[in-house]
């Protein structure tokens, strides 16, 4: 296999010239379909026909705040110029917003492009599907996501994390209390080895210093530069992961097709109960949710892909790959930004720790870390809201559709209307993100790392309140396409910061002022200004 940096200058070619292309194509499809008889709404002017705004937003630290300018001046709906005179339509109606996620899977569907990408990367699985292929497929490993298997699956993430405290005691003996410890790549680890456990019965063994081939191959999809040429090296890397992650998948089924072949597996077991042994229970000729090999092949990529970067996701780089918004899965909030945030409060990391320690030395059960440790939850909530790992949801539309309005807005005729027409062929975006740090909807201190929000929330009079997802919020999206490892992802993010915080204490050797980036690259992450790659260094103690 030729190493992604010995690309030739004719590979680099040809890939320019196809990702102009089709840029280009799908840029006058766009606005080949949507110039009729659509609502005309108010937005911000073009820069260029060639971008449009998204050049402008690509360049931005924090495209959430265009979002919220643009809202405050032509209303909670309006329309950006995208590339090659194409554009779309932003909601921030939460009205319009509910009405959108409910009808994701038949009127808002992924585009074909992103549907045909889907498809070369992964195949034809759960990320592709549509109408009732998606339905059957996502029926078919619900079970693996149930409140009963995620109640068996917290001993798995709680014994990954005491591997993980037992190698920072290690190092804490060998170097000293307050040793300086990369947080973001030990986050990475113990959420690899838990994922591998909890859904595929394999065991990476990362945490215990073992060479993991699915780990160097994310690792190589990191690259601090914006140029073309390195969103090209990007894209060339993200085909070798796919290459290694469908071997480990093959490598998995096999062992696991072994296995149940080899034993009475009982509808009792943990086995069948998993991904894994769910999807080769769907593959047999007489299962109620029959899926094909293919099909069965293709959840198994995007299932790793996505629970191995479960606990340190941040958002995906607009300028590399758009199209990886419409395909990603709806992952869990950012174990590293949870870190980051207590440590840059510590009385709030003092405060969640009391909380810990007063509960006992025993760790809390799936229904305990649900329900029994309300500033965990609010800690873990904050999180979600600030750092969602999914900034936007962005589809087109199969058919006309009309969407209402809470709040009425004034179209660029000049009229005023409570409900919007949307032309089939529309792309229509919900700007996750920026409503989630919107002042209309959270509040004046929407930008904040303020948890002490969701234990008076019931009282507080705010507009996030009129969203329909989990909590009010959109983390996990709402609808039929809704995350379907919810519970999974929020059950393994509190466990591993319970075990963290009631055993060390966090901060930055800097202090609480450290600046935080994102280090660019195809799976962006977060870092600290100045470190090389996407390193978090902190200082870690034991707590006392």
């Amino acid at each position: 296999m030729t190493p992604v940096h010995q690309l030739g200058v004719a590979d680099i070619l040809i890939l320019v010239g196809g990702f102009w292309v089709v840029v280009k194509l799908a840029g006058r499809l766009t606005a080949r379909k949507t110039t009729s008889h659509g609502t005309k709404l108010n937005g911000p002017p073009s820069d260029s026909y060639i971008f449009g705004v998204s050049r402008r937003m690509a360049e931005s630290s924090d495209v959430s705040l265009f979002f919220q300018e643009w809202t405050s001046q032509f209303g909670t709906v309006f329309r950006i110029p995208t590339a090659f005179g194409g554009h779309k339509t932003i909601l921030c109606d939460p009205k319009a917003i509910n009405h959108f996620y409910s009808l994701e899977r038949t009127v808002y569907v992924k585009s074909q492009l992103g549907r045909a990408i889907i498809s070369s990367l992964f195949g034809r699985g759960l990320l592709w599907a549509e109408g009732e292929g998606h339905k059957r497929q996502r029926k078919a490993l619900t079970p693996a996501f149930s409140n009963a298997a995620i109640r068996r699956l917290t001993s798995v993430f709680y014994d990954s994390t005491y591997k993980l405290k037992a190698r920072w005691d290690t190092i804490i003996d060998n170097i000293g209390d307050g040793a300086i410890i990369d947080v973001e790549h030990w986050m990475n680890l113990v959420a690899l080895d838990s994922i591998g456990i909890a859904g595929f019965s394999h065991d990476f063994r990362t945490l215990d210093g073992e060479y993991s081939s699915v780990a160097a191959a994310f690792e190589s999809l990191s690259f601090e530069g914006q140029s073309l040429l390195s969103i090209l090296i990007e894209t060339a890397s993200s085909q070798k992961l796919r290459r290694e992650m469908r071997i480990i998948a093959t490598d998995l089924l096999e062992k696991t097709r072994r296995e149940m072949n080899n034993q009475a597996v009982s509808e009792e077991t943990a086995l069948d109960k998993s991904v894994i042994g769910l999807l080769l229970k769907a593959e047999q000729e007489d299962a109620e949710l029959h899926m094909n090999q293919t099909e069965v092949m293709a959840q198994m990529v995007p299932l790793i892909l996505h629970l191995h970067h479960d606990l340190h996701l941040t958002r995906i780089n607009p300028r590399i790959l758009c199209w990886l918004r419409a395909m990603k899965p709806h992952q869990v909030p950012s174990l590293t930004w949870a870190l980051i945030e207590l440590a840059k409060q510590p009385d709030k990391q003092t405060k969640l720790r009391e909380e810990l320690v007063k509960f006992g030395p025993v760790d809390p059960t799936w229904d305990e870390l649900v329900s029994g440790l309300p500033y965990l939850d609010s800690v873990v909530l904050e999180i979600l809201r600030l750092h969602p790992p999914v900034t936007e949801t962005t589809r087109e539309a199969m058919v006309d559709d009309v969407l209402p309005l809470a709040q009425p807005v004034t179209t660029a005729l000049g009229t005023v209307v409570d409900r919007v027409v949307i032309p089939k062929g529309s792309i229509v975006t919900v700007p996750i993100r920026s409503i989630h740090r919107s002042e209309a909807f959270w509040g004046q201190n929407a930008k904040d790392f303020a948890p002490e929000r969701w234990l008076t929330l019931g009282a507080d009079p705010i507009r996030a309140k009129e969203i329909q997802g989990h909590r009010h919020l959109l983390t996990f999206l709402e609808g039929p396409r809704t995350c379907l490892g919810k519970s999974f992802a929020l059950a393994e993010f509190k466990a591993v910061l319970s075990v963290l915080i009631k055993n060390f204490t966090f901060e930055f050797p800097d202090g609480p002022e450290t600046e935080i980036a994102r280090h660019r690259g195809l799976v962006p992450r977060p870092k600290v200004v100045g470190q090389l790659g996407a390193q978090v260094p902190m200082r870690v103690r034991r707590a006392e």
